[in-house]
Parts: C-alpha cells; sequence; structure tokens
C-alpha cells in the first residue's frame, strides 16, 4: 500500500525518526517539506533526494512567538500541502532526589519543545487544513514512555503523556469537521537515535545502541502509516496496548457518551 497524502511538512527531520520517515515519503514519490534547526542536515537531504522532491526550511520549534509567521510562510508557499508531521523532541534526564542538580531552564525547554511546540502548531495548521477540500493529517510521534514512565526522565515522559492525552481528544474534536483531518500518532519504543547521544544525555554511556534498531523501527511505523492506523504502537508499545491502554481508551470512549 502507499502513503495517502501527496506533500508532507516533516518537522524534526534533520536526523532519527524524521530523517527516515521523511525518506520513506520520497521514495513513495511523495514531496516532501522538511524543517528542522540544522541548515547543514537540511542541505544534505535535500542534495541526496533532489529539490524535486524535497523542500527545506530552516527552523527552531520552540520560539513558540514565531510559530504563527513560520505556518503562515509554508502554507503561503505550500498550499497543497496536506499533511503535517510533528517529531521533533528533546529528551534529558533529572534526579529530582537531588534538587541541586536540577537545571529548571533546561526542564522547561524540554517541556516547550515537546508539548508547548505542539500544541502552537496544531492550533497554526488547523485553520489551513480545515478549509481543504481533500483528506489531510496531522501526525505525532509520541512515545512508549507517555504510557510507561521511565524514572530517569520523568519530564520526557509527562510532555509525552500531556501530547498523548491532548491527541486523543484532538482527534475526537476534529471528527465533526470542517475539513476531514485524520489525526494520527506513532508511539516508538527506545529507537537507536541522536536523543540519546552523551552530548544531550551525558549520563548515558553508548547511547546510540539503545533499544530497537531504527532500520526495523521505521519499516514497522511506515506499515501501520500506510495501513491508514490511527494509533501505531511499536514494540514493546504493542504489549501495553494489549495489557490496558486499549481497555483505558474504551473508558475514555465510554465516558464521552455520558458526558454528552
Amino acid at each position: 500500500m502507499s502513503f495517502k497524502y501527496n506533500k508532507v511538512l516533516v518537522v524534526g527531520a534533520t536526523s532519527g525518526i524524521g530523517w527516515a520517515l521523511a525518506e520513506k515519503m520520497v521514495q513513495d514519490g511523495r514531496h516532501v517539506v522538511i524543517v528542522g534547526r540544522r541548515q547543514e542536515k537540511l542541505d544534505e537531504f535535500e542534495q541526496k533526494h533532489g529539490s524535486d522532491k524535497v523542500d527545506s526550511i530552516i527552523f527552531d520549534i520552540s520560539n513558540l512567538d514565531e510559530i504563527p509567521k513560520f505556518v503562515k510562510q509554508v502554507t503561503s508557499k505550500h498550499p497543497d500541502l496536506d499533511s503535517v508531521f510533528l517529531n521533533a523532541g528533546i529528551q534529558r534526564g533529572f534526579d529530582f532526589s537531588k534538587p541541586e542538580t536540577v537545571d529548571l531552564s533546561v526542564l522547561e525547554l524540554e517541556f516547550k519543545t515537546n508539548y508547548l511546540s505542539y500544541v502552537h502548531l496544531t492550533t497554526a495548521f488547523i485553520t489551513f487544513l480545515q478549509k481543504q477540500d481533500k483528506e489531510t493529517s496531522l501526525i505525532y510521534t509520541t512515545s512508549g514512555l507517555a504510557l510507561l514512565p521511565l524514572p530517569r526522565c520523568p519530564n520526557y515522559c509527562a510532555s509525552k503523556a500531556a501530547l498523548h492525552h491532548m491527541i486523543l481528544v484532538l482527534r475526537e474534536q476534529l471528527r465533526a469537521g470542517p475539513g476531514s483531518i485524520n489525526v494520527i500518532e506513532i508511539f516508538p519504543p527506545a529507537v537507536q537515535t541522536e536523543l540519546h547521544d552523551a552530548k544531550h544525555q551525558p549520563d548515558i554511556k553508548n547511547g546510540g545502541s539503545i533499544g530497537m534498531p531504527l532500520e526495523e523501527f521505521t519499516d514497522a511505523a511506515w506499515a501501520g502509516l500506510t495501513q491508514g492506523e490511527e494509533q501505531i504502537p511499536v514494540g514493546f508499545v504493542g504489549k501495553a496496548f494489549d495489557a490496558f491502554e486499549n481497555k483505558r481508551q474504551e473508558m475514555f470512549k465510554g465516558f464521552m457518551v455520558n458526558m454528552k
């Protein structure tokens, strides 16, 4: 099966999951608009795949006040955009048993990047997507840690849990229209990417070897995307869905019915 969207904005495309899935989209004949903070990586991707298939924009999504301007720039240049893939994120370790080691400015940046920027971007893009006369999508990378937290990175887990809950509600709100916006969530396990690099998390040793190989993850996530799944748990996250998340979401839907 093929991916149903033709032009995709990929935020957080300069490495790891974003880079790998953007490549899958290009290989499937789609046009991608890649976004990230590192110009050299954006240029590398565009040179590898060709400017006829790739456009690139340098932008830091933690600059929340600049997001409306960024979205206007993107949608003006690409009025045929039909999918927005929000994938950027950072992970940092915090030990609250040693409060003197907790840098709250870093904690705030992590939450801003992983959650608040997604809310700002979502809000800004919805107006554009609602006006389209075709099926569109908002795609999010969250994490298995949204469901099962890991003690060494409590704020990362909290940011992903917040995003997961927002996505559950957003999907229900958008079902009524206007427009036809599909809301898709990808739940990675730990994946071998730059997320765990020592330059970002010096307490982790050999971070690049932690988790599922990127290619294996990408194949699984891509299969879910091409099959049109709304929720795509990969690796151990599928077990969490079987054990409790499916039941929890059934209760969520029942709760909504009872609240009407």
